[in-house]
């Protein structure tokens, strides 16, 4: 099963940003989709962004046009670049490959 690793997370002021990184244990550019999600106590398992094997992106509302996934197929890498990050963005974000396993995730904190 693919698995994936999450890295790149860390504590921000409002208005900074952070570049999540996923490491997916196969080769990305025949897995179908890429999800990011984030999780707190009050919204498990929200979609961020999602990106396709033919490099499709999709993103939810709240996004805004802040933040950016890519990936580098050489790497099997998908990448998450976050802008103007607000206090409502913190959360445990993770990366998940379709049909493959949740990562241990990576905490971004947004605060002042």
């Amino acid at each position: 099963q693919l698995q994936a690793v999450e890295s790149g997370g860390g504590s921000v002021q409002p208005g900074g940003s952070l570049t999540l990184s996923c490491t997916i244990s196969g080769d990305i550019s025949e897995i179908y989709l890429v999800a990011w999600y984030r999780h707190t106590r009050e919204r498990t398992h929200e979609v961020v962004a999602t990106i396709t094997k033919f490099g499709g992106t999709k993103y939810s509302d709240f996004v805004g046009g802040r933040f950016t996934v890519s990936r580098d197929i050489i790497k099997n890498t998908v990448y998450l670049r976050m802008n103007d990050l607000r206090p409502e963005d913190t959360a445990a974000y993770y990366c998940k490959p379709a049909g493959g396993s949740w990562g241990q995730g990576t905490q971004v904190t947004v605060s002042s």
